[in-house]
């Protein structure tokens, strides 16, 4: 019988329906009643800074997690009893890509790069140094140049490139190599001592693929893009971890497999124990 469990989930179009496709009637707050049993602990894994991760759980009235990892994957917030503490251990992990450095030291690398805008203060951090961008500029030039001049200082750094098509402009984060969800999601697991075999990601984009081809057990969720499925798909079977990636394709106790109801059919296809939990809540 499964003692302990920790479910990881990405928020944005995962956990909170924000996408296009419909959510299942009833998906979510079934699991709040499951993420609020003593077997199960959770932890949110969103590009979000805190402040966002605040709005998220506030306007979609979500369970309270016992983790965060937030800002791109450059903090790691616990939880306990609605106060969020600083994991330290974390970003002395991530600092050591940077030899001492901290985001507002990388500054002047860059600041003859007329096409970044730095973003607001409160987007930035100690180790995550985010840009605004026109949105059809040349990004992979502009990545390259980055990283040679990252590369003739010896830091190592990951430069995360999407576009905010609502606002209408690229964005651009300079983080730590190591500051990814998939080696904060490690992190956490060795930290608190839970195996693979206890552990279920649930995510719907690319951001989340790193992890979701890991042997870290994990879902995508029924309304992700099928160009991300296709991807995963083949990616999974060329690392040889197809036995760790599952797509929630919806029938589970009725319900469609978009957002909460994938990641509660996840949870299920990997531990048909947890089943019973969701049967026992339905009853109550």
């Amino acid at each position: 019988m499964l003692k302990r469990l920790l479910i990881c989930t990405d928020l944005d179009r995962t956990l909170l329906p924000n996408g296009r496709q419909p959510e299942s009637p009833g998906a979510r707050e079934r699991f709040a009643r499951l993420a609020a049993r003593p077997e199960v602990t959770l932890a949110y894994v969103s590009g979000r800074h805190r402040a966002l991760v605040e709005v998220a759980i506030r306007d979609y009235a979500l369970p309270m997690p016992d983790w965060v990892i937030g800002d791109v994957g450059t903090t790691i917030y616990r939880v306990q009893r609605g106060i969020w503490r600083h994991w330290p251990e974390w970003e002395r992990d991530i600092g050591t890509d940077w030899r001492g450095l901290e985001a507002k030291d990388l500054r002047p690398l860059f600041a003859d790069l007329p096409d970044l805008r730095l973003q607001e203060e409160a987007k930035q951090n100690r180790y995550k140094l985010s840009y605004y961008l026109p949105p059809h500029i040349d990004a992979e030039a502009l990545r390259q140049e980055m990283e040679r001049r990252l590369c003739a200082r010896n830091l190592t750094a990951g430069l995360i490139h999407s576009v905010d098509e609502e606002a209408g402009t690229g964005l651009l984060d300079v983080l730590p190599a190591r500051a990814t969800k998939r080696h904060a999601v490690e992190f956490l697991m060795r930290h608190q001592a839970f195996a693979v075999a206890d552990t279920v990601y649930a995510g719907d984009s690319g951001n989340d693929l790193p992890v979701i081809v890991s042997p870290i057990r994990s879902v995508l969720v029924a309304n992700a893009a099928d160009d991300v499925v296709e991807k995963a798909e083949r990616l999974a079977a060329k690392l040889g971890s197809l036995n760790a990636f599952y797509r929630a394709r919806g029938g589970f106790l009725g319900m469609n497999g978009n957002y909460s109801a994938g990641i509660l059919e996840g949870v299920a296809h990997y531990h048909p124990g947890a089943v019973l939990w969701m049967k026992e809540n339905d009853e109550r």
